[in-house]
């Protein structure tokens, strides 16, 4: 069995709560299901989900380089330079991330109201950038927005692999049919 979930902000990727953190168990109440990869509590998105160990591995260990696609919402416009950075990986304290592909990204048209809603400030633009990777560090798109100048407002993975966020609403899971 493999579950998409649209993972809210402020939701751990593990049932139990913790501190001002919600649980998976708010929103997916099955039993032997586990999470197949993690996503910040203050991240959005998609979430996979399955029963089979050997699945779970394929999806989340990076030996097997699945890619993970995000839609991020920055703090200023993004400079030529600094795509190209993300383009060719990005030094941070841990060592050279793998190179991503990079674009600037049309607004989303469709999204849900975050909440809290992201800090705004009036003088500065933000901008949107959809980011791909074949590695999952901590925290490593904001990491990595942040190195080349754009600290991350907004993070939402809209896929891992074959696996999309589609029309999942916030907070919404749908079994995959094999």
């Amino acid at each position: 069995m493999l579950i998409r979930f649209n993972k809210p902000y402020g939701v751990l990727s593990q049932f139990t709560p913790e501190g001002r953190w919600r649980g998976l168990k708010e929103f997916i109440d099955l039993p032997g299901v586990y999470v197949a990869g993690r996503l910040d509590a203050d991240s959005e998105g998609l979430l996979l989900l399955t029963d089979d160990g050997r699945q779970q591995a394929q999806i989340a260990d990076p030996r097997f380089k699945m890619e993970k696609t995000y839609l991020v919402q920055v703090e200023g416009v993004p400079s030529e330079a600094a795509l190209q950075t993300l383009r060719q990986g990005v030094l941070l304290n841990d060592g050279l991330t793998r190179p991503a592909r990079a674009r600037v990204a049309e607004p989303p048209t469709a999204l849900w109201e975050r909440t809290p809603p992201i800090r705004v400030r009036r003088h500065q633009p933000t901008s949107w950038l959809e980011l791909v990777i074949r590695e999952g560090r901590n925290r490593q798109v904001r990491r990595m927005t942040a190195a080349v100048g754009l600290p991350t407002l907004r993070l939402i993975r809209t896929a891992i692999g074959p696996y999309s966020l589609s029309e999942l609403a916030s907070g919404a899971w749908q079994q995959e049919t094999p």
